[in-house]
């Protein structure tokens, strides 16, 4: 068994609970882990060790998110091979890079990516599982990027969203738009195929709220309720005439190609944070990166990122 070991991925779904709840498990040091180029191992004879304190009854974090109480509890900092770790949520590559400049840069600090969803990413801030968060959810009824989510969910609580960065968002269609889709109106449009996300990222929730707004049932779209777990999937569904039209953004449109780019808002991707005290030293640093030119310049090698807000508060509490 000491030659066995399994991906933060692997134990998930060992453990049925979702990643961002292992990564939990590893940053409070319940789960000894190691990194494999960019993947976090944990060997098998660890994970049976963990199993077996939990049988004992000894930790009451594991379940899923869902299965938890909504009650906040701070969580305590964990510090592995004399580093303290921090959870770092999303699913671009933009989050990636913001990673690496902070494990390069930001002594005493060991960033762990979780590639999880807005919507979920604030719900485990709530629940003390991260610590930053990337976010780009619509509300509809204000056409605000960010803040009115926020501001629900952490009523009461001290925090920070920042600017990473904007950058068009709409329709995937294919080649030569043969439907002819122009604008949000055209959802009317009978008979439409939708390669769609899941439910909680950014992308869906913009739909969602489209649709809301223009009166659509999603059942009226077809295909509505088979989900993609990547934008590229969406992009290949639309390219290959699986589907009609697909929502993301205009980076992927270009990475995956054969498919037209119908550019309808500007989506802001947010970065939100916790102002606790122990956070203090460390969210300064973030936010030096985020305003660096060395960063800023890595930023812009990537086709379809808007950096005139990247680094800027966009609101505090």
């Amino acid at each position: 068994m000491s030659d066995v070991s399994y991906t933060t991925e692997e134990i998930a779904k060992l453990l049925k609970i979702s990643k961002v709840t292992v990564y939990d498990l590893i940053k409070k040091g319940e789960l000894p882990s190691y990194r494999v180029g960019k993947q976090m191992r944990v060997d098998a004879a660890d994970l049976e060790a963990y199993k077996q304190r939990e049988r004992g009854g000894s930790f009451s974090v594991l379940g899923d998110a869902s299965d938890r109480t909504s009650s906040y509890t701070p969580m305590q900092s964990s510090v592995i091979n004399g580093s303290r770790t921090i959870v770092i949520t999303g699913q671009d590559i933009s989050v990636d890079i913001l990673s690496r400049h902070i494990e390069k840069t930001v002594s005493g600090i060991r960033p762990l990516r979780a590639y999880v969803g807005s919507m979920d990413s604030l719900i485990s801030m709530y629940r003390g599982e991260c610590d930053i968060v990337s976010t780009h959810l619509f509300d509809g009824e204000t056409g605000e990027y960010n803040i009115p989510y926020v501001r629900r969910i952490f009523t009461g609580f001290s925090y920070l969203i920042v600017n990473l960065l904007s950058r068009q968002c709409g329709f995937f269609v294919q080649k030569g738009n043969p439907l002819g889709m122009h604008g949000w109106a055209d959802l009317k449009k009978n008979g439409l195929r939708v390669a769609n996300r899941e439910r909680g990222v950014g992308s869906r929730v913009l739909l969602d709220e489209q649709l809301r707004l223009l009166g659509i049932k999603g059942d009226q779209l077809e295909g509505y309720d088979r989900e993609e777990s990547n934008q590229i999937g969406i992009a290949a569904k639309v390219a290959s005439g699986e589907a009609d039209f697909g929502i993301g953004n205009e980076k992927t449109a270009a990475t995956v190609g054969n498919v037209d780019f119908i550019p309808l808002i500007e989506e802001r991707y947010d970065l939100v944070m916790m102002k606790r005290q122990e956070n203090r030293e460390w969210i300064r640093s973030v936010m030096q990166i985020l305003n660096s030119q060395v960063f800023l310049n890595e930023l812009r090698s990537i086709p379809g990122y808007d950096l005139s807000k990247t680094g800027k508060i966009m609101f505090e509490t």
